[in-house]
């Protein structure tokens, strides 16, 4: 088995697309419509066969509670594993990228927080093993 796809709920597909794509430097994978649905994913351009991202948009009352709840207590709804989180956090700021928290030392990893404009909190990790 494998991971080919996960999702992030999102409040705007379109400001969605330019955080992850403009700001974060993913690629975006698929984007089509039907019947006033939008799918759209993006992807690592490091891996782009690899495992994808949907920016779903947040119509289930369900979802918006649990996305608002985690929010709410500054819980990542994503984690992004990276070599240099440093180096990520100067390029992702540089690009407008709101960080909540720069990077930090914890155990056994540096972390940085970004808040991803579309209601959820985005977490970088840089393992220290």
């Amino acid at each position: 088995m494998q991971i080919k796809l996960t999702k992030v709920y999102v409040d705007d597909q379109e400001k969605a697309l330019n955080f992850y794509t403009e700001v974060l430097g993913l690629t975006r994978k698929a984007d089509f419509s039907n019947s006033g649905y939008r799918w759209l994913t993006v992807a690592s351009p490091d891996d782009p066969d690899g495992t994808e991202l949907q920016l779903e948009l947040n119509s289930n009352p369900a979802a918006r509670a649990y996305q608002d709840a985690m929010f709410q207590q500054g819980q990542p709804e994503l984690v992004l594993h990276t070599k240099d989180v440093k180096s990520d956090y100067e390029r992702i700021k540089a690009r407008g990228g709101d960080f909540i928290m720069p990077p930090t030392d914890v155990t056994a990893s540096i972390i940085a927080q970004v808040n991803d404009t579309c209601g959820n909190i985005i977490q970088f990790v840089q393992l220290s093993w």
